[in-house]
């Protein structure tokens, strides 16, 4: 089984968001799917991306004080 969709994102201040949600929510039949790979575009020009757990609340603090620095 694979899944195709193009999501638009909410643009969103300079920072460190969770996205998750919107995309389960974005991507028909992702819940059903176990096991899989994903493959990502970002069209904008300054916009990146960072894949990384969300355990606790000082992970994202962690993020913001290294790319602050």
């Amino acid at each position: 089984m694979w899944a195709q969709a193009t999501l638009r994102l909410a643009p969103r201040r300079r920072g460190f968001h969770l996205v998750t949600g919107e995309i389960e929510a974005g991507v028909p039949g992702l819940e059903r799917m176990r096991i899989g790979i994903a493959h990502l575009f970002l069209r904008h020009t300054s916009a990146s991306l960072a894949l990384n757990e969300n355990a606790s609340p000082e992970v994202l603090r962690d993020f913001g004080s290294f790319f602050d620095a």
